[in-house]
Parts: C-alpha cells; structure tokens; sequence
C-alpha cells in the first residue's frame, strides 16, 4: 500500500518494468489502488486499461469527453472524472481530472493507465471542450499540499524486474538522491520541443560530435535515447553497432563493448556522461526486448527523422535512470546531477 513511503517525505515510489517505470496510485473513497505508468511527455492522468474505474462518492462525471494520442502509437479516449487521488499519504489531491478509457492501445501488461507529469499545456485540445486540464503537480501547489511546483526523479539501474528502482519527490528536492550540485537548463524555446520538457544540447561521442547544438526533450515514458537519424548513424558508424532484427536494438560485440566511449551531453554548462555500461540494455533483462542472453545492445536508437526539426533527441528512462532530474514548472527549467548510480556497472 501507498504507506510504505513516510508522509513527510511527500514523496513516492518507483517501480522498474524494464522499459519504463511504474507507481502505485489510490482513486476513489475508499480508493482502488492502480498501477501507471510514469510518463513527463504527457500531462493527462487516466486509468482503465487494464482494471476498470471504481466510481466511488468523491466521484464526479464532467461530462466531458477526452481523448490522447501518443507519439508512440498508443492511445486512449472516454470520459473525464475528477476524484481523490492519493499518491502517498502526505499526497493527496482533490478533484483531479481522471481520464477514465472505453477504449486505450500501448501500454503493456500489468498496467492501467498513466500519470502525466509534463507540461499542462500538453492537455491542450484533449478535452470535447478544449479546456487545459490542471496536472496532479499543479493541483499539489495550487492546494499548498507541496512548497513549490515541482517534481524531482531519483531512479537507479535494475537486474530484475519488477523492482522498486527510486522516487518522485513533489515540490522539492532531496540532496540524499544525487552527488555534487544541480546544473539547470531552461526550457528552450524552439518549437515543438518548447512544449514538453525540452532543452537545448550536444551530444559527443569520444571526440567525435555526433549532434550539435539542438533542441530535445526529457522524457521518463521514453524508454531509449533516441537522436535523429543523421546523428544515430554517426553514433553507429563510431561503435561498429549492427541493427539486430530481433530486437530492433544495435548489438555489438564483446570487442565493440571494450572499445566504447563515453556518450555526453550537456545541461546548463555541465557536461554529463554515459560510460559504455550505461550505453548497453541490462543485459541480465534481455530476454524482455527478445535478444539473446549473451547478446549486448545499445540503448541509442534512431527518431526515424532528420535533425533540424525542432526535436531531434528524447533522453529516455534507461538514460535517466543514471541522472537525478528535476522538472521545474515554477521556474521553466530542467535539472540534472550525478548520483551513486552515474557509473554503476550492473548492465
């Protein structure tokens, strides 16, 4: 149950599917409990993918019909309720819209919906009457539940799943969670990364520039780093990667691995990096993506796009998982610092 974090902590568990991560949510009095997806891409919170919405008396029907397609391909459209949602005890939001599916497509077993922590601007047209819909964060501040209108993520590296990989702070930071200082980037203002959590930065492989100053986003339900297709190939060209049919993923051998350099990436003048064994999928999870379990695949994968087009790279949740990030709606920014888990080796 939701108590297994302390209220004063106003924080909430993560748990690691793999290819994305997880919390536990209570709707409703009394509540169900549902499990969804952690997604800052998208600002709508909805459930009934798999366990179906329990109206309950805090229930009430709007009328309004809602509707989100994702650029992953999923999708899902219903009604809006608002409802009681508890993310920890010390967490709490009244009249929260709750999209609530009749149908949905994308997400996987075991889950019924999504929290959606991006930008509220992102609710944008998904409401029959196009109103913008208040996100939990939101609601958490405009209700002095949280000092400030922020969240910050700590997840960490896993060789199982499922497994409780790290926590959602609201409306603060946790200077147990990560190493040295927060480097912050603001929001940039090229379209369309403006919208989402988007930031301007380059990425390096070795000595080799791979992608130039450009804009992205920063995204926890993106499960890879994905860079435009003129930059991924570059980034193919210098590892040696082969396109590995079973797992769409670009495999390398034990040679190729030994030979990798680091990745990096700037944020507010800070440059970060992503050693080789944060370059590669877990391999002790490879039978999740269908590879072999001797096989090494990287996590850098093509948008299937040029750059120049105003997003052209999605820092994903295998990425994150070895970064502190903060997501700061007060101040229109993004933040990243190291953690013990920067340079870990478990992949």
């Amino acid at each position: 149950m939701l108590g297994s974090i302390r209220a004063e902590t106003q924080c909430t568990q993560v748990t690691d599917t793999g290819v994305s991560g997880t919390v536990m949510v209570e709707i409703g009095s009394p509540p169900t409990e549902y499990t969804l997806v952690l997604d800052t891409n998208s600002a709508n919170t909805w459930v009934g993918a798999r366990k179906p919405y329990v109206p309950t008396s805090s229930s009430q029907d709007t009328g309004e019909a809602v509707r989100v397609s994702y650029g992953s391909g999923g999708s899902f459209s219903g009604e809006e309720y608002t409802d009681t949602v508890s993310l920890s005890p010390g967490l709490v939001v009244e009249q929260q819209s709750i999209g609530v599916a009749s149908s949905s497509t994308g997400l996987g077993p075991g889950v019924d919906g999504i929290l959606g922590l991006g930008p509220v601007d992102l609710t944008v047209g998904t409401l029959s009457s196009g109103a913008t819909i208040p996100t939990v964060v939101n609601n958490l501040f405009s209700q002095g539940t949280i000092k400030g209108n922020m969240i910050a993520i700590s997840l960490n590296p896993s060789t199982s799943v499922p497994s409780i990989s790290g926590s959602i702070c609201f409306g603060k930071t946790d200077s147990n969670s990560y190493t040295g200082a927060i480097s912050y980037a603001p929001i940039t203002t090229t379209s369309p990364a403006s919208t989402f959590w988007g930031i301007d930065t380059s990425f390096t492989y070795g000595a080799q520039t791979v992608l130039a100053s450009t804009a992205g986003i920063v995204d926890h339900g993106t499960t890879l780093l994905l860079l435009a297709t003129d930059a991924f190939q570059a980034y193919q060209r210098l590892t040696g990667g082969v396109l590995d049919p079973a797992t769409e993923l670009l495999k390398i051998t034990p040679d190729q691995y030994d030979a990798l350099q680091p990745l990096k990436f700037d944020v507010g003048g800070t440059q970060f990096s992503l050693t080789p064994n944060a370059q590669i999928w877990p391999r002790s999870l490879n039978s999740q993506i269908g590879g072999s379990p001797d096989g090494i695949y990287l996590i850098v994968s093509d948008m299937k796009g040029p750059s120049g087009q105003g997003l052209d790279f999605m820092i994903g949740y295998q990425v994150l998982k070895r970064f502190y990030t903060v997501l700061d709606t007060a101040n229109a920014r993004v933040g990243f610092a190291t953690t013990r888990y920067t340079d870990a080796t478990t992949n």
